[in-house]
């Protein structure tokens, strides 16, 4: 059986009382060595970062990562890998919702449905990999797809509220300490307790060492392998109502890509992907890495567009600490073996390894830092910190946004620090925590969705921070004012516009947003509810294209396939019509009409070459100054209107010299 790096350190004594001293502990931890690192940087940085509101909210943005995180560790300790948790995650909470509020089924079993979803969802996998001889990266891919088009199948593309009772799992205990970190803390015990002191936790290291030789000892390798990724979906469903409980609601598309944050931060907390290592307090560790990372470069005004840069190369140098650690550790016990004096000298060079690697890590924070903190600012050195966090910036149209913000921002003298949510419910509430507790005058919020950010909204009232919505509304908190278009409205008038073009007659197809995604919906709902009014136009297909060029490509291209007669397509931004337009060739702008939303740059070139029949503007930019001069008047107690509308125009080859 494989050993595991769980057993007390055999070296020596750590000091003249014989035990093992803060040092040592540092020194053979590389991961712990690299968070400590990090937390004295940002300390140093940010005044905001060590208080006690801010690591509760670090505790509590660490708590989904670290749950999966917990369940990928029994996978890759037994030399598996599990891309799947993310969407089992999202799966079991939308099964718990829907089974509670739609089907009236009592919530406690509801509960338990989820959880079973979950285990379910492991077992297939496991039967895949054990039974079916799938490559563990294949099966769980294939689970990944699965548990997704699931969710979205169950929730129609929507989220459903989550039952008030369960909720509870996403506040407090007594007001102050986070429910989500207590079962982040009960679920790490339950994972230490599995790996060092039960048979199941025994296999897996020895299947992780040496699957043939667990086989040949008598281990019934299959069997364990259903048992370990049942346990990896049954983390995956805790990890999902605990995400849905915070949320309020459960978004169909929740977790998408935390599958890759659970495998760093198994990696970051020193476990081997070959398998055979691992062990629950380093993945712990893992998971406050990535929380602490995030957390302090919102804090720090770190452009958005270069954290993703930042974290990925801190954790490739955490992991680097630790490989280092591991290769000169073997080095030293060869040493060792052949006397004293090589095994002190082996010793030495380990510990210099991490001390150099360390400092990388924090010379990476503070470069970054100094390099890129004042990217998403306006000015430095104002008394009037505002946030503002997009739903995206992986979008023409909210880079307008931010663009505009920040013009507003650079004339007023005010410090401006923009996130991108990554169409991520769950990341924005992070980032809205973090503005909270980051001296933040007022907040800015472009909701991915308006039921998601409630919660978050509400804890900045409480802070008696001041919220303005832009673009979207915020339901269920208290807002400043909202600064929108109506995309209703910008609905209406597309279907207007098409089937006036088309005559009142022909076959048109539908390309939707972002499933679940309120600006899809209601966009959607405008067209529908237009579309009425015109008896000759049949929407003969509707498919998500997810607002992305490339998708809206690929998409119409396939639907093409089975309605090459079709007169019109309406796409609910510029992306996905210029994707369609590019699908239709000759055809687009001659004998397919095509109309899209935004009034992006590229869709206002297109409609001036006539590839595009019309857009329906929101102006973008406008959005974003309006709501950063709303914002500053918020934030000096100021009256501002609860509902300020930038007008949607429909854009032709007729107006668009005006709005170029």
């Amino acid at each position: 059986m494989a050993t595991t790096d769980t057993r007390p350190d055999k070296t020596g004594s750590g000091g003249a009382g014989g035990g093992l001293d803060l040092r040592r502990v540092l020194l053979d931890n590389g991961a712990l060595s690299a968070l400590v690192v990090l937390v004295v940087a940002l300390s140093l940085l940010s005044g905001d970062f060590l208080t006690t509101q801010n690591l509760l909210n670090v505790g509590v943005q660490a708590a989904v990562t670290a749950i999966l995180a917990f369940g990928v560790t029994f996978v890759i300790v037994a030399a598996g890998i599990d891309l799947s948790v993310g969407s089992v995650a999202a799966l079991s909470a939308t099964v718990l919702a829907w089974t509670a509020t739609k089907e009236g089924v009592p919530v406690w079993i509801a509960v338990l449905l989820a959880v079973a979803t979950g285990i379910a969802c492991g077992v297939v996998n496991g039967a895949l990999v054990a039974y079916g001889k799938l490559p563990p990266f294949i099966a769980t891919l294939a689970m990944l797809s699965i548990g997704r088009g699931l969710s979205l199948v169950i929730s129609q593309g929507s989220p459903i509220p989550f039952p008030e009772s369960v909720s509870k799992v996403g506040d407090t205990l007594g007001g102050r300490l986070p429910v989500p970190v207590i079962v982040m803390v009960a679920m790490g015990v339950i994972t230490a307790v599995i790996l060092s002191r039960t048979y199941i936790g025994r296999s897996m290291y020895a299947i992780g060492g040496n699957e043939e030789a667990a086989r040949l000892s008598g281990l019934r390798v299959k069997r364990q392998k259903i048992v370990i990724y049942a346990l990896s979906g049954l983390f995956a469903a805790v990890a999902g109502i605990v995400l849905a409980s915070r949320l309020v609601s459960a978004q169909p598309q929740a977790a998408q890509g935390y599958e890759l944050d659970a495998i760093a931060a198994v990696v970051i907390g020193g476990a081997s992907l070959a398998g055979g290592v691992g062990k629950a307090s380093g993945t712990l560790i893992g998971a406050l890495i990535l929380a602490v990372l995030r957390n302090g470069l919102n804090l720090l005004s770190v452009s958005a567009f270069w954290q993703q840069v930042v974290i990925g190369v801190v954790i490739a140098l955490a992991v680097l600490l630790d490989t280092l650690r591991r290769k000169a550790g073997a080095g030293a016990g060869a040493g060792g073996a052949a006397g004293g004096t090589a095994s002190g000298a082996g010793r030495k060079g380990p510990q210099a390894l991490k001390y150099t690697v360390a400092a990388m890590v924090a010379a990476a924070v503070i470069a970054a830092v100094s390099v890129f903190g004042s990217g998403s600012s306006g000015s430095s050195g104002s008394s009037t910190k505002i946030g503002l966090s997009l739903s995206t910036l992986n979008n023409p149209f909210f880079v307008q946004m931010k663009e505009g913000a920040q013009a507003e921002a650079r004339k007023a003298g005010v410090d401006l620090t923009v996130t991108d949510a990554q169409n991520d419910a769950s990341q924005q509430t992070n980032q809205l925590q973090n503005f909270t507790s980051g001296s933040m005058k007022a907040v800015i919020v472009n909701p991915v969705d308006s039921d998601a950010v409630g919660p978050a909204a509400r804890a900045a009232n409480k802070a008696d921070i001041p919220v303005v919505a832009a673009d979207r509304g915020v339901n269920k908190a208290d807002v400043a004012t909202l600064v929108a278009s109506d995309n209703v409205a910008g609905g209406k008038q597309a279907a207007k516009a098409l089937a006036d073009k088309l005559g009142g007659k022909g076959e048109v197809i539908v390309l939707q947003g972002t499933a679940g995604t309120s600006a899809s919906r209601e966009r959607g709902q405008g067209f529908a509810e237009g579309i009425k009014a015109y008896p000759g136009i049949k929407v003969v297909a509707e498919q998500p294209a997810d607002f992305d060029r490339t998708k809206g490509l690929d998409v119409m291209t396939n639907l093409l396939q089975g309605n090459r007669g079709v007169d019109g397509v309406f796409a609910e931004n510029d992306e996905m019509a210029l994707g369609a337009a590019k699908a239709l060739g000759a055809k687009a702008g001659k004998s397919v009409q095509v109309v899209g939303f935004d009034g992006t740059p590229d869709g206002l070139k297109a409609v001036e070459a006539g590839t595009l029949y019309a857009s329906v503007a929101q102006q973008p930019a406008e959005l974003g100054r309006i709501a950063v001069r709303n914002a500053i008047a918020a934030a000096d107690d100021k009256e501002v209107d609860a509902v300020v509308k930038v007008p949607v125009k429909v854009v032709t080859a007729g107006n668009v010299a005006r709005f170029k």
